[in-house]
């Protein structure tokens, strides 16, 4: 006797109804045989996916946009001035306040894994400690970790120096850098240098904002995928952005991208916030503003696709719907095939877990934990032009959320047409 039986469920790729039962928090059986359980649930031939992974979000800048005010430009430089005012009234209260609505949103839309990075600048560490605290709160509903972010630098900051290496020892999960926005090409390279010996001595995965800028010349992320070779780091090392990699030549693209591949790191695009902020001082033909997804999947690099900030100075929209993100991107990278489709189904779900180290224990599969997520479609495909809340997500076997799908009637309109 199972605790849990779900019926005629749709597992995305299998021409086939299941019912599924749960016991103790696992799935015990997959068949299309009848279950006996204590409970069961009609999943009404509803697509069933295992939970979706958000790799690169923001929880201590969410929910800030228009405070103290607006980008106006929609810039970065302007999104890092006014967060720099805002950081300044961080208080722990106000972080975890906005932090746990944002991380109830996200899981609304079925994301139940969360890579957040949190800015290390502030010198009593306010909003890593808040994340902290809460990450601890949420650890039953959903899996929560931080990337301690150096938003003004590690060498043109030196103060993060020492910050960074208190955030590994409260129990940040990554470190980071950001080399595009330290004053020199050099100093970059040395950021990089930092981080990774960080990473190195206290067992840290790296997680770098890198090349988040149009512009050609900006090279890090070669260094990136040399510097994990060099630490032996391959399968730790993520990198977010990569956006001057859709400005290099097809022949450097290539060879980096190579390197990428034989480093084994992770490429996180960020499509809904990129394509808000680069190309803003391209003159025609403005860059479509996300890396090269399309070539990077296709050389068999990890690829994962995140709805990176809500309503923050940085991107003023959002509300944690990662498939508005996934949405966003099969337009950009041309993507719409259906074994294209796939692929960016892939980008939010097995990729992330890949990159969040969960890869041997995630999926619809016997023996795994009973973390599921059901969304209101009879075709995966479904989800990307209707972008619904999941109707059930379940965690452990046990029902978090229920959403009621919404239902519209029509009435004078159809009357006055017969």
């Amino acid at each position: 006797m199972f605790d849990l039986v779900l019926e005629n469920a749709k597992i995305p790729f299998q021409n086939k109804l299941v019912n599924i039962g749960i016991k103790d928090g696992k799935i015990i059986s997959i068949s299309q045989e009848e279950l006996k359980g204590s409970k069961k649930l009609d999943i009404e031939s509803n697509v069933l996916l295992p939970p979706l992974v958000e790799m690169h979000t923001h929880l201590d800048t969410v929910l800030t946009a228009g405070d103290p005010y607006f980008n106006q430009s929609g810039t970065l430089g302007e999104a890092i001035n006014i967060w720099s005012i805002r950081k300044q009234a961080l208080t722990i209260e106000d972080i975890k306040s906005r932090a746990s609505r944002a991380l109830r949103m996200l899981m609304e839309y079925g994301v139940m894994y969360v890579r957040a990075a949190v800015d290390i600048s502030d010198p009593e560490l306010t909003a890593l400690h808040a994340i902290l605290e809460l990450k601890e709160e949420f650890k039953s509903f959903l899996d929560v970790q931080i990337i301690a972010f150096p938003q003004d630098g590690i060498i043109s900051c030196l103060d993060n120096q020492s910050r960074l290496e208190e955030a590994m020892l409260l129990g940040a999960d990554a470190i980071s850098a950001v080399p595009h926005l330290e004053n020199t090409r050099e100093e970059g390279v040395k950021s990089l240098e930092f981080a990774f010996s960080l990473a190195k001595r206290y067992g840290k995965e790296v997680h770098v904002f890198c090349d988040e800028i149009d512009d050609e010349n900006s090279r890090f992320l070669e260094v990136v995928a040399s510097l994990t070779l060099q630490e032996d780091l391959q399968g730790k090392v993520t990198a977010s952005h990569a956006n001057a990699l859709l400005y290099y030549s097809d022949a450097y693209a290539s060879k980096v991208m190579s390197l990428v591949k034989k480093a084994q790191v992770t490429i996180v695009c960020c499509p809904l916030v990129n394509t808000t902020m680069q190309g803003r001082a391209d003159s025609h033909p403005k860059g479509r503003g996300i890396t090269r997804i399309k070539e990077l999947s296709e050389q068999g690099i990890n690829v994962c696709i995140a709805h990176d900030d809500i309503q923050t100075p940085f991107y003023p929209f959002g509300n944690g719907n990662i498939l508005q993100a996934a949405h966003m991107a099969l337009h950009l990278a041309h993507m719409t095939g259906r074994d294209e489709l796939k692929k960016i189904l892939d980008m939010i779900t097995f990729n992330g877990a890949n990159a969040f180290s969960i890869k041997e224990s995630y999926g619809i599969a016997e023996g795994n934990e009973a973390n599921l997520i059901c969304f209101p479609v009879k075709d995966v495909y479904e989800i990307f032009f209707k972008q619904p809340k999941c109707r059930y997500v379940f965690k452990k076997g046990e029902l978090m959320i229920e959403t009621i799908p919404e239902e519209t009637s029509w009435k004078s309109l159809m009357s006055a047409t017969k």
